[in-house]
């Protein structure tokens, strides 16, 4: 008994230590904040009570990436220019959960007026490839840069694709369609030609869940 008391003890330190780490926010200034994005300079307090400033961040809509072959076995990926790093990239499709205020940001919590992931990979897919599928797996939902952002990105795989229609792309959307082996895409990561981090993951977590199936 004495020693499962200590050993609750300790975890409620631990736990109390890691709470001691959270900071407080004191001042937000937003910045730009429009119907696109909503960028922040906030000032915040440290768990020794200083105060520091300016920290940047940024709110805009959850997204999602879908990790997609089809019936040969062949992975389905775009080719789209990039401006953040000023270049076409490859990599899987994807795209912003549509939201009922009409705004094209929001914190992650914001369930209540977010679409459904699942639904939002589906028409994501099906608009920018022409391609469906009835074989949805979600692996996961994860901040899409925790220092910096507060949108969460949806990872989902999608097997057994086919093609039923062709792309139904929006006003500034300028894609191409490719179909690549795995080997393929082992080579374009580690050459530095799949330049998104989080389809990076996308594409690590669908094989590991691939090998945890077989």
């Amino acid at each position: 008994m004495a020693i499962e008391k200590k050993g609750e003890l300790i975890k409620r330190d631990i736990i109390k230590k890691r709470d001691d780490l959270e900071w407080e926010e004191v001042k937000c200034e937003h910045i730009v904040r429009d119907e696109w994005i909503d960028i922040r300079r906030q000032a915040f307090r440290f768990p020794d009570g200083t105060v520091f400033e300016p920290f940047y961040s940024y709110s805009r809509r959850n997204y999602v990436v879908i990790v997609a072959s089809d019936t040969e076995g062949n992975y389905l990926c775009v080719r789209q220019y990039r401006q953040g790093i000023r270049t076409v990239t490859t990599e899987f499709p994807a795209g912003g959960m549509e939201r009922t205020d009409g705004k094209e940001y929001g914190a992650g919590g914001d369930d209540a007026v977010s679409e459904d992931a699942l639904i939002a990979a589906k028409r994501e897919l099906l608009e920018e490839t022409g391609y469906e599928s009835d074989e949805w797996t979600f692996l996961l939902s994860i901040p899409s840069n925790a220092t910096i952002a507060d949108n969460y990105a949806y990872v989902f795989r999608a097997e057994n694709c086919r093609k039923v229609s062709g792309q139904k792309l929006d006003d500034t959307e300028f894609l191409n369609v490719e179909l690549h082996t795995g080997k393929e895409l082992e080579e374009m990561i580690y050459s530095g030609d799949f330049q998104q981090s989080v389809h990076v993951m996308a594409w690590l977590l669908a094989n590991r869940a691939e090998r945890y199936d077989n």
